[in-house]
């Protein structure tokens, strides 16, 4: 009875020992958990840190300081002399880079063409860029054959025509007093909305007076390339003087192979967000949509294989109008702008709020007239 007391209590102690090195291994478990998660965010953070773009160092700081807390909110004109050297009679003051940056990024984003044209800085007013326009020849020859001469290349000169970009935002002065308000950003973002919409317009239609040449605003043809006159676009019709006739398929892909294969690589469609409700409705013969909805998450939506790039300027479709366009706008259309944007603060023009006045001058005109068609709407 005795021997049979203690073995139940040896198999007793047993378990209880048994449960208690469990939930020490639980709790060395748990504890481990909490290690590697404790590491895994301080990794995340040093990531996200190198991953976060400099800014140049304590200067960058001392100067967005004195220009935020220093201009900006108090309007101290004295501690920003010396960063930019413009004065408030040249259009205001050059806002630091790092703000710079924070603008030409967030128009990147918001103005389609922009995305997707070509973007030099300029250091003056003017940009002026020579265009072979061919005439350049070549030929075989033998080894010791004489060599005759070939003919001579053809430039033209691109010119684009500029204009001062401007926009005016405005802030109480109750906002400017908290010191938690987020100035340079909001600002940053104000001044990009407003630049982007202006000229998302003047890319696609403006005149050349004061403001960028719109590819829309160019001589169109349906002669080819090499036969028309340099500067002028390709356009192909719809088939339909409403619309789209039976097969607008075939009218797209008479588009995309009106270009040369080398501007195809890269191309893109732009049109309006009406003309794409109606190109996501159009199918083939045997009924499969033209339109492909991006498989990833940030990608372009796809028509004919090409990203659709939806840009609001662009004409609905009507008889006569041109509301889809095809084109490598990397190589046919540039945007040439002055690098500095320039801000100047008036607290008195509309008080109790204070406005910043802030200037860019930016141009635009057809690069590469072989690089850009258009569809018309026409029979």
């Amino acid at each position: 009875m005795e021997t049979s007391e203690t073995q139940t209590t040896q198999q007793l102690e047993a378990s209880f020992d048994i449960v208690a090195r469990q939930d020490r291994t639980e709790e060395a478990v748990t504890a481990l958990r909490s290690e590697v998660e404790e590491v895994k965010s301080r990794l995340d953070k040093v990531a996200r840190a190198a991953a976060r773009p400099a800014i140049g160092g304590a200067h960058a700081s001392t100067e967005i300081k004195g220009f935020v807390d220093g201009y900006l909110r108090l309007g101290r004109e004295t501690e920003i002399k010396s960063l930019s050297g413009v004065a408030p009679g040249d259009g205001g003051y050059a806002v630091p880079r790092v703000i710079d940056e924070m603008i030409a990024r967030e128009m990147a984003e918001i103005s389609p063409i922009r995305a997707i044209a070509q973007v030099v800085q300029t250091g003056s007013a003017g940009y002026r860029k020579l265009i072979s326009t061919g005439g350049t020849s070549s030929g075989w020859v033998s080894e010791t054959a004489a060599r005759p001469e070939t003919g001579t290349p053809q430039f033209a000169e691109i010119a684009p025509p500029s204009g001062e970009l401007y926009a005016n935002p405005a802030a109480s002065q109750a906002m400017l007093d908290d010191a938690g308000f987020d100035l340079e950003s909001w600002l940053a973002s104000e001044i990009a909305m407003e630049f982007a919409r202006a000229e998302g317009t003047a890319f696609v239609n403006g005149n050349g007076v004061n403001q960028p040449s719109g590819f829309l605003n160019v001589p169109v043809s349906t002669a080819e390339d090499g036969v028309r006159a340099f500067g002028s676009l390709q356009y192909i019709g719809s088939g339909d003087a409403a619309g789209f006739d039976a097969a607008p398929d075939a009218r797209l892909i008479d588009l995309v192979h009106t270009m040369k294969a080398g501007h195809r690589q890269g191309a893109s469609f732009v049109m309006n967000s009406a003309t794409l409700a109606q190109v996501r409705k159009l199918k083939t013969a045997d009924g499969a949509f033209l339109w492909q909805p991006g498989m990833v998450e940030g990608q372009p939506d796809r028509l004919l294989g090409y990203p659709v790039i939806e840009a609001e300027d662009m004409p609905d479709i009507a008889a006569g109008a041109f509301p889809i366009a095809f084109g490598n706008f990397r190589h046919g259309y540039l945007i040439a702008e002055r690098t500095a944007t320039q801000i100047l603060r008036d607290p008195f023009t509309n008080k109790p709020f204070v406005h910043f006045y802030a200037t860019r001058r930016v141009g635009g005109q057809v690069l590469d007239s072989a690089a850009i068609k258009l569809l018309k709407i026409e029979l």
